[in-house]
């Protein structure tokens, strides 16, 4: 039995408002995209705007043209080590191929200057730059960095070449994953958006608490009360 009618209705009524509204959100009304979709490009292409450090990166590892490296890196298969073993080349190194293993010999800063040029083109969206420039996929290039630069970080280790690991991690955090990860994103500033930006947070809130007083307000109606 309802024991405040018109508590009870007023919370049904703001529950089907709340059900109406998430419909919308989830059909493609946005451009083509359910409002998830759309803001979840949205964000992402603002922190894309944000996310830029392949230039501080590359002056850390600057730091390192001259140092000579040997490291020995192990890869999933054979056609991956094959793969990776032009990466390595391109940047100068001399790589020995024995199944999928590598032995990569080199100035490291010349290494870490071609990877940073693939994942610079990558941030920018050029990937048929890179695809040219080794004759496959331009997302399995930079795979294949984040796999063989994290074999090398790990080599490095052992060898107790702590900084020369440490900027090799760097450079996969900050550049390969990064450009991986937003490859394709056009870039955005948040003052071009802010005002989109600033509805979605405070709908947000507003969406929220729209549902707990709905089911607070059907509750109370049922008669039913929170007491200490």
């Amino acid at each position: 039995m309802i024991a405040h009618k018109k508590e009870f209705y007023g919370g049904f009524g703001l529950l089907i408002g709340f059900i109406v509204i998430l419909i919308l959100i989830f059909s493609p009304v946005f451009k083509g995209q359910n409002g998830l979709e759309y803001l979840d490009d949205l964000y992402n292409s603002i922190s894309k705007g944000s996310a830029y450090y392949i230039p501080k990166v590359k002056k850390q590892t600057d730091t390192f043209s001259g140092k000579s490296v040997s490291v020995v890196i192990e890869m999933a298969d054979e056609a991956q080590a094959q793969q990776t073993s032009s990466l390595f080349m391109k940047g100068g190194a001399l790589v020995n191929v024995s199944g999928t293993r590598l032995t990569v010999e080199g100035d490291l800063g010349k290494i870490l200057e071609n990877c940073l040029a693939d994942a610079d083109s990558m941030y920018i969206n050029d990937g048929q730059a890179i695809s040219s420039k080794y004759g496959y996929s331009e997302r399995l290039v930079l795979f294949n960095w984040w796999k063989a630069l994290k074999a090398m970080d790990k080599d490095l280790k052992k060898q107790k070449e702590f900084e020369a690991a440490k900027t090799v991690a760097l450079v996969v955090k900050k550049a390969v994953e990064c450009s991986y990860n937003y490859y394709k994103i056009e870039p955005q500033k948040i003052s071009d958006r802010v005002g989109v930006v600033f509805f979605s947070l405070v709908f947000y809130v507003v969406y929220t608490l729209w549902y707990g007083f709905a089911i607070m307000f059907m509750f109370e109606g049922w008669g039913l009360r929170l007491e200490h």
